[in-house]
């Protein structure tokens, strides 16, 4: 009898799994929204709420300081699989195109994690270079909605959500995504 549970729950992970596969790929393929709807949230054409969080290094990011400039708002943790594989991508994608515009905000789970040191140690030895900020109360976990990580936003030069990735990024994915907005 436990082995067939085991096959149902494989049989369940794999269909949540392809319907985040094809939801991302195929039915979020929409036409980017030229301005926001006025309304302050986190669907697509919402005004992407600010926060302002402490940023590893010292000192504070606030999202609504970055208008003018595409970003990619990353919600993940260190103990995260997942997030830990995208990594090395985002930083890449963010090497490649900070100078055209481009901002990659890291907000790391910090009440998930065994210590905000664990999070500046992997920062370090990941050679992180785009800003990572610290969650320790999940405020900006919570607004956001993520329920799973990682889970990106990708928001306009306007502050307005464009799209919402659950899963981890490649640098192909952003490239798709960012290439679409102003």
């Amino acid at each position: 009898m436990k082995k067939h549970h085991n096959v149902w729950a494989i049989v369940v992970l794999l269909g949540l799994l392809g319907w985040g596969i094809i939801d991302a790929e195929f039915l979020n393929k929409q036409e980017p929204i030229a301005s926001g709807n006025g309304q302050i949230g986190v669907e697509k054409g919402n005004t992407a709420p600010d926060f302002e969080l402490q940023q590893i290094g010292g000192g504070t990011v606030k999202l609504s300081d970055l208008r003018g400039k595409k970003v990619i708002l990353n919600l993940w943790a260190t103990w995260c699989p997942p997030c830990r594989a995208e990594m090395p991508d985002m930083q890449r994608y963010y090497e490649e195109n900070k100078e055209k515009g481009v901002v990659i905000l890291g907000v790391n789970l910090t009440d998930t994690e065994t210590s905000p040191e664990a999070v500046a140690d992997f920062v370090k030895s990941y050679g992180i270079s785009f800003p990572i900020l610290l969650d320790p109360d999940k405020e900006v976990a919570n607004v956001y909605k993520a329920i799973s990580i990682p889970t990106s936003y990708i928001i306009d030069s306007s502050g307005v959500v464009q799209n919402k990735y659950i899963g981890p990024m490649s640098e192909e994915i952003m490239e798709n995504m960012l290439s679409a907005i102003k």
